[in-house]
């Protein structure tokens, strides 16, 4: 019996598509971190229109507006869609609630008794279907060219928040936690990761193409506890992922963790490791673009240049572009940008990327 065998996939042609499966283009795509946001005078008013933040997370149109926005201004190759990595905890059962001027709160859990009290991680479709509705409305709406990006923050980071009941400097409480009862602790970073599993599942067939992990404060994890509760976290993730839906690149971003950039991707089956701006371009295209399988690297430009602009902004731009020309490269900030940002900056910015560096 003679076997045929199957044709290939077809390539990609969305830049960002094409860059993620491994593609080093003449001009790396670009997007920007939290793009739809406080800097635009668009958003506030969509904002204000909502009444809160939350609302705004949960009424679909809204939420869609806000994404668009910044396509529509800016024309990036992505877009990601608006919401917040802390919808994953409300729905699993912790209160949340934002206070203005200061950030969120959530209820504390800082036992067993309270992991064990969370909602069974298939139960986060209830509270979430608003999000999946969001991502339907962007597909429709998106132009063609424009990837869409869902996201969810890693267990870690969420974790710190759903222990503290807030946003803290240096993760304390979620350390101690993690010493005092460190069976307690993993069994909180499994049932925050079963859930995430469920909400990137549900985003992807809502229309999401491409997913990313939020590891905004992997940077406070050190040895054994960054193998433990950044790399194996998001490991189960991805592979659990990629058995559902394969095909479908996920982007990795473990903030500040330095030489641990390394060897991530690998360890993990991440398609890109986003790069805060801690790290050099040049070191990142010796360390990490270049020493792994596929090798795409997401960043990494300070969003200070984006409140100052200027030729330091054009410096600098240029400056990552060239470094990391050798291999596949998204071009964005080193974390997300903030709201005293100048949207003129924004443009030059992409201007001096599609300039060719």
């Amino acid at each position: 019996m003679t076997l045929i065998a199957a044709p290939p996939a077809p390539r990609p042609t969305k830049t960002i598509l094409r860059a993620l499966a491994g593609e080093t283009l003449p001009v790396p795509p670009i997007w920007m971190m939290r793009q739809a946001g406080r800097y635009l005078p668009e958003y506030r008013a969509t904002r204000a229109q909502a009444g809160d933040f939350l609302k705004l997370c949960y009424t679909p149109d809204l939420a869609a507006e806000v994404t668009l926005q910044p396509i529509r201004r800016f024309g990036f190759d992505a877009a990601i869609m608006f919401a917040d990595i802390l919808l994953v905890p409300q729905a699993l059962g912790s209160d949340l609630w934002f206070v203005t001027g200061e950030g969120p709160r959530l209820s504390t859990i800082t036992d067993a008794a309270g992991v064990a009290a969370l909602r069974p991680a298939g139960s986060v479709h209830d509270t979430l279907a608003p999000v999946y509705e969001t991502l339907r409305i962007l597909r429709r709406e998106l132009p063609a060219e424009t990837t869409l990006i869902g996201f969810a923050g890693a267990p870690w980071t969420v974790a710190t928040y759903m222990v503290a009941g807030r946003g803290t400097k240096d993760q304390a409480p979620a350390h101690a936690m993690k010493q005092a009862d460190r069976a307690a602790f993993a069994a909180l970073i499994d049932r925050i990761g079963d859930a995430t599993v469920e909400y990137l599942s549900a985003q992807i067939e809502a229309g999401a193409e491409v997913v990313k992990l939020f590891d905004s404060w992997a940077g406070s994890l050190r040895g054994q506890d960054f193998d433990d509760f950044a790399v194996a976290p998001t490991a189960r993730i991805i592979a659990a992922l990629n058995d559902r839906h394969p095909g479908i690149p996920v982007i990795a971003f473990p903030r500040e963790a330095g030489p641990r950039y390394v060897g991530f991707a690998a360890a993990t089956g991440a398609d890109a490791v986003a790069l805060d701006n801690g790290v050099s371009a040049e070191w990142a295209a010796m360390n990490v673009q270049r020493a792994g399988p596929g090798g795409c690297v997401q960043g990494n430009l300070d969003p200070r240049h984006m409140v100052t602009g200027g030729p330091e902004l054009v410096d600098e731009t240029r400056r990552i572009v060239r470094a990391l020309a050798g291999g596949p490269h998204i071009f964005n900030l080193g974390h997300g940008i903030t709201p005293d940002a100048d949207p003129d900056n924004v443009a030059l910015m992409i201007e001096t990327v599609r300039a060719g560096g």
